[in-house]
């Protein structure tokens, strides 16, 4: 992997701007991309509200009769994996002072965050409209476990939110290069 070293190299002068080959300006690290803090605490916000909403609907005993809501765990709990690791890959980076700006880096960040989040919000959306279904057309949720669906979806609501952010700036990242 190529990242940053600990050690300092000699600087040469500064290439002069007369020319029309001016010196790139390297974008700073923002708050929220890999490797800062911001960017752990989007990870763990991430993991947090997936697995909250995996603990919620998994430990109803009728959510394996709905696709939609089996689609949800998988989702939730694909969500739980990926931010984990990349929050540990995140505490690693910032113990050893490390940054994570490498384009292959960033390029697998970006595409898992893009994958994930759309799992993580397709999969929030298909709950909600059964969700909607049982409460309000069918009227049938004094037999179901409304509360905990509706709660799981709206912790998975949450975790698109925390993750969308990751995915954009990652994205961003990836075409200021």
């Amino acid at each position: 992997m190529n990242v940053s070293h600990a050690s300092v190299h000699p600087v040469e002068d500064a290439p002069t701007t007369e020319g029309g080959n001016a010196p790139r300006v390297r974008m700073k690290d923002l708050q929220g991309m890999p490797g800062t803090p911001g960017g752990l605490a989007l990870r763990i916000s991430q993991f947090v509200f997936a697995a909250a909403a995996l603990v919620v609907m998994a430990t109803t005993s009728d959510f394996p009769s709905v696709t939609a809501f089996c689609y949800l765990v998988a989702a939730a709990g694909l969500q739980c994996v990926w931010s984990l690791s990349l929050a540990i890959v995140d505490m690693y980076a910032l113990l050893v002072r490390r940054s994570l700006q490498n384009h292959r880096v960033v390029s697998f960040f970006t595409v898992g965050d893009g994958m994930t989040s759309t799992l993580t919000f397709a999969a929030a959306c298909a709950s909600a409209g059964i969700t909607v279904l049982i409460d309000n057309d069918l009227g049938s949720c004094a037999h179901n476990h409304c509360a905990q669906f509706e709660t799981a979806t709206a912790m998975a609501f949450i975790t698109w939110f925390t993750s969308l952010p990751s995915f954009l700036l990652n994205f961003w990242s990836l075409a200021s290069r």
